[in-house]
């Protein structure tokens, strides 16, 4: 099921814990979200040996495949932990790609148990980059 986030919020706010965390994949359309829960949260990039450089920024990704990267940390996303259920909207979608070139959806998540929210592109690089 696929929701606006007006409505999608204004049900979490009647629903309470009652609303199913299934995900149901990643939105398509500008202004729909999806609930999900979160799967992993890291620094942006790992040395040699597998541990995290915090200074790299931040990656985190959720059970519906969504993923967002940061070349920065950002708290709200580092605050999160996994199993935390959040509501992700789709708000960007950039236009002129080379066909087959998805990157650069920008979504904004909010953390149901913190009430923090971030916004994320899917890439780091936009389509047609690096």
């Amino acid at each position: 099921m696929r929701l606006s986030c007006a409505y999608a919020i204004a049900l979490l706010s009647l629903a309470g814990p009652a609303v199913a965390a299934q995900p149901p994949g990643l939105p398509k359309r500008v202004g729909t979200c999806v609930f999900s829960t979160v799967r992993n949260v890291a620094a942006r990039l790992e040395d040699g040996s597998g541990r995290p450089v915090p200074e790299s920024g931040t990656s985190i990704s959720l059970a519906n495949g969504l993923y967002g990267v940061s070349y920065s940390r950002v708290a709200a996303a580092q605050n999160a932990r996994r199993g935390d259920r959040v509501l992700a909207c789709l708000v960007s979608i950039p236009r002129h790609c080379p066909p087959g070139d998805d990157r650069g959806r920008i979504y904004t998540t909010t953390n149901l148990r913190t009430m923090e929210s971030w916004t994320l592109p899917d890439s780091q690089h936009m389509c047609g980059g690096a």
